[in-house]
């Protein structure tokens, strides 16, 4: 009978050791602990998302209940103060340098997205996390709240989560948008909060497109029009250029106008784009599939724990967003090398209940049944 290490430490494979050693020793600081280390915290604090634990006691009880496997993930035991002091005082830096190894080695398995262009597409987007301004007085947000927000330019081939950043609950999304580098000749689907004329002038000299929503107070000329098939859903395909006195200095560009209504909902839409090649047809479905952004951050609050935390400093905080935002990319990866059709959720689940089980995880994933237990032949004959 084959051996097989515990379902978690198969996982866990796909981050290589020696890999992580290396990150952990370049964002060190302070004095090392004499049994915890960087791969115990990030075992535990794994199991913890994947496991869907919610406290130092319980991810600590749950953990020490496996205490004859964690050798073999070569981890060791941690006390619940070891864990907060290591979550309270090592660097979150180390999780988004491994977060940025993660997501390299999705792009040599990732599939391409669902258009038929070539060029890279992402939506752009950030979702608010609330925290009690009373417990966490680093994330002041209003007189009696706190909150942080998390920055996602999500990459339509995989659905990966390719530029993060999480910042102050305060600030904007386009302040953001501005700092991030996209490829040249990518396509970034944006809502209106991203509104920034100056912005838009900037992406187009760069090379990169962008798909939005035409504010209703903007102030433009129509310089050239086109026919549209109004059969489906287009009521116009126009070139304009503004004329507000600010906005024509700040993007003196010609964008593109579309007039598009929704088949299922009867609601019109108006986008602007800089992009002029691709059909208006394909530039609403475009904007219609930014919405896999919102899904993302609807998963990942809903499977992972990102809006409860098991310490209260910035610090900790931040090392539980990444360590999850790592968890999801596994889960992506594992899904892509599968080659199964599951959903990332139903990989999750099936991992809930077999995390410290010993077998084959792609077995696992294919629904084989466990070794040695082979279906009763004779029950059924007589069906």
């Amino acid at each position: 009978m084959a051996h097989n290490n515990t379902v978690l430490g198969q996982l866990l494979k796909f981050t290589p050791r020696h890999e992580f050693e290396t990150l952990a020793n370049q964002h060190h600081s302070g004095r090392s602990f004499r049994t915890a280390s960087r791969w115990s915290q990030f075992v535990t604090m794994a199991m913890a998302q994947l496991a869907g634990r919610n406290s130092l006691r319980d991810i600590v009880e749950n953990i020490s209940a496996q205490t004859h496997r964690l050798y073999h993930l070569g981890s060791a035991k941690l006390s619940r103060s070891n864990l907060s002091r290591i979550n309270d005082g090592k660097p979150y830096e180390l999780y988004e340098a491994l977060f940025g190894k993660l997501l390299q080695r999705c792009h040599g398995v990732v599939p391409g997205h669902n258009f038929r262009f070539n060029h890279p597409l992402y939506s752009l987007d950030a979702s608010t996390i609330d925290l009690c301004l009373s417990i966490f007085p680093w994330a002041d947000f209003r007189t009696t709240k706190g909150a942080i927000k998390l920055h996602v330019g999500l990459n339509h081939a995989g659905y990966l989560p390719e530029f993060v950043t999480v910042t102050e609950g305060k600030t904007h999304d386009v302040t953001v948008g501005r700092t991030l580098n996209f490829p040249k000749g990518s396509i970034i689907a944006i809502d209106k909060g991203y509104n920034d004329y100056a912005w838009y002038n900037q992406l187009t000299r760069k090379g990169i497109f962008f798909v939005t929503r035409l504010k209703t107070n903007a102030k433009y000329r129509i310089v050239e029009r086109r026919a549209v098939l109004k059969s489906k859903g287009l009521s116009s395909d126009q070139t304009i250029e503004f004329t507000g006195v600010q906005t024509a200095k700040t993007c003196p560009v010609r964008l593109r106008r579309i007039g598009y209504q929704d088949e299922v909902t009867g609601k019109r839409y108006q986008f602007l784009t800089n992009n002029f090649k691709l059909a208006a047809k394909t530039i609403a479905d475009i904007y219609k599939a930014r919405w896999e952004v919102e899904l993302f951050f609807k998963w990942i609050k809903q499977n992972l724990k990102i809006k409860s935390f098991v310490g209260t400093s910035k610090n900790a905080v931040m090392t539980q967003i990444w360590i999850a935002l790592c968890i999801y990319l596994l889960l992506a990866y594992l899904r892509f090398q599968s080659k199964l059709q599951k959903s990332t959720q139903q990989i999750l689940r099936l991992l809930q209940l077999n995390l410290f089980e010993k077998r084959d995880l792609m077995a696992l994933l294919r629904g084989d049944p466990p070794c040695g237990k082979q279906p009763n032949t004779n029950q059924m004959a007589l069906l």
